[in-house]
């Protein structure tokens, strides 16, 4: 497709958008009938703890929204001379769990909490013991119990509970929906129905009647739908609010919202049984579509779905990238500083590629990126540590592979339980994330972590927003009868070339070694946790 075939597409609205709310940065992304992105626009953002809580605030939100759609825009006028009025369908996606709660005006009951936050402890071990389900901190059911628990002023006066993704469906087109992947991070799913699981609703309720709460938790969670439903349409508000600038005509088919695992799953075409993913940013989660339930519950395991309701082992580490990036900005600053100002491309190749040069476990040095709890490794919050030993091989190419190494660690330990005590089969694992931007290093350095082998694609880089965009196509451009897992592989993946690296022998070995240190080293990390505050003090 040329740029006037492209130009007449969008002019005729033969296009879909999707827009993801991750961790640092909102992104659009308006993809063609061939599924190639032809504009984007973007927006960074940080949460911030605040009051206890690590949160984004709900103008943020909204300012997000708008900045990634308008920079989109101005991406179309720029490239194709086109004022951008109308598209063929729209999704929205952000990060998974979390807890948004509204009363009956419509207004946000207590500052968004999201997947960040580890302060729900009790309430996930009570509802996990009630349900015999693994019920994660992050979830947003734990969130609300936990609230409860904590008789929180909020609570009897709670009309809605919903996701990130979730709310901004609602806020643009007056519906209360959600996709089923975002949705089993909510609440546990029932796989038969496809739908949330109705003894757990239960269950739930007769654990709260005695608080004589105006509502039951099924009036609270927003309506499942799965993959390729049409779950609303862009109204003129909402129109009004994705588009100030007024250009943008309502009545555009809206897919149902989903999480950014979700659209991990779809952009890496890791929705069938049997493939796996694994997205990499501020934090880091594999997931491996089943084919038979796990044998029992474990807490370092997720258990949600595909977007179209197949059920997915998730093993999902708060922390990956954070850290490093946080180093990566040490050194660039101490370029500037130097007076070379090294461009952010030049400086993550030039040091992550330093890694392949490094003793294979590191030089024995170690680190935690710990920026907030970790629920893999049992800690309710997190201190950025860095040890070494008089011993250690302190040098550059030690110091970036340990800092690698680090972010895969508490990933490894989620993983050992599906591949070494259930014996997963996963026949193909895809990564996906900035980290993967650098040829070869991340690939390889994951592939010695998990020793599986591991392939990044060609549209690795277009990352949630951009499979957000295929499920929002899918809603418009599946055949009859046509399944997610065949769109996907017949349509948008038949032609996309994959790089598979196997993990190297010497590489696996250094990274078991590693993993054995950076177990034994969770009680340094503890005791950061127990004897530094969080203003840095003792």
């Amino acid at each position: 497709m040329n740029d006037m075939e492209r130009k007449d597409a969008i002019a005729k609205g033969d296009t879909s958008l999707g827009i993801e709310f991750g961790s640092t940065r909102i992104k659009a992304v308006l993809i063609d009938r061939r599924f190639r992105t032809i504009a984007s626009g973007s927006y960074e953002w940080e949460n911030k703890l605040k009051d206890g809580y690590w949160t984004y605030d709900q103008k943020d939100i909204l300012t997000g929204l708008q900045t990634a759609y308008r920079e989109l825009k101005r991406d179309v006028d720029k490239k194709y001379g086109v004022t951008l009025r109308t598209v063929g369908s729209i999704g929205f996606s952000a990060m998974m769990h979390g807890y948004m709660a509204f009363d009956r005006k419509g207004e946000l009951l207590v500052p968004f909490r999201t997947w960040r936050n580890s302060t729900t402890g009790a309430a996930a071990r009570k509802l996990t013991e009630s349900f015999r389900f693994n019920i994660p901190e992050r979830w947003s059911i734990a969130h609300l119990y936990q609230a409860i628990l904590n008789e929180e002023e909020h609570v009897p006066h709670i009309d809605y509970v919903t996701t990130l993704s979730g709310y901004i469906h609602w806020l643009l087109t007056g519906r209360k929906a959600i996709g089923i992947g975002d949705a089993s991070g909510m609440f546990p799913i029932d796989e038969a129905a496809r739908n949330y699981h109705p003894s757990m609703v239960k269950q739930f309720d007769e654990l709260v009647a005695g608080k004589g709460y105006p509502w039951k938790l099924e009036d609270l969670l927003p309506q499942v739908y799965l993959s390729g439903q049409q779950a609303g349409e862009l109204t003129a508000s909402g129109a009004g609010i994705l588009d100030p600038e007024g250009d943008l005509q309502p009545g555009i088919p809206l897919c149902p919202p989903e999480g950014d695992a979700g659209t991990g799953m779809v952009a890496t075409n890791s929705v069938r049984k049997r493939t796996g993913n694994i997205s990499v940013g501020t934090s880091v989660f594999a997931m491996i579509v089943l084919e038979k339930e796990l044998s029992k519950v474990y807490p370092e395991i997720d258990m949600v779905t595909t977007p179209s309701g197949s059920p997915v082992a998730m093993a999902h580490a708060n922390n990956c990238s954070s850290d490093l990036n946080a180093w990566m900005d040490l050194f660039r600053e101490f370029a500037d500083a130097m007076g070379y100002g090294a461009d952010s491309g030049k400086l993550f190749s030039v040091l992550l590629n330093k890694a392949l040069e490094a003793d294979p476990d590191g030089g024995g040095l170690l680190s935690y990126g710990y920026l907030s709890g970790e629920n893999i490794t049992g800690l309710e919050q997190g201190r950025p540590l860095f040890v070494r030993s008089p011993e250690s091989q302190f040098n550059l190419a030690n110091f970036m592979r340990t800092h690698i190494f680090a972010a895969f660690g508490a990933l490894k330990i989620g993983m050992d339980i599906l591949t070494e005590n259930e014996r997963v089969a996963i026949d193909s694992i895809l990564a996906h994330g900035g980290l993967f931007k650098t040829p070869v290093v991340g690939q390889r350095l994951l592939a010695a972590a998990l020793n599986v082998p591991v392939s990044v694609m060609s549209t690795a880089g277009e990352g949630g927003a951009w499979g957000m965009a295929l499920l929002a196509s899918y809603l418009i451009n599946q055949g009859p009868g046509e399944s997610l897992e065949d769109f996907l592989q017949q349509k948008v993946f038949q032609d996309v070339a994959g790089e598979e690296i196997a993990p190297d022998a010497t590489d696996v070995q250094g990274f078991e070694a590693f993993i054995e240190r950076y177990r034994a080293g969770l009680a340094i990390e503890r005791a950061a946790v127990d004897h530094l505050l969080e203003n840095g003090r003792a």
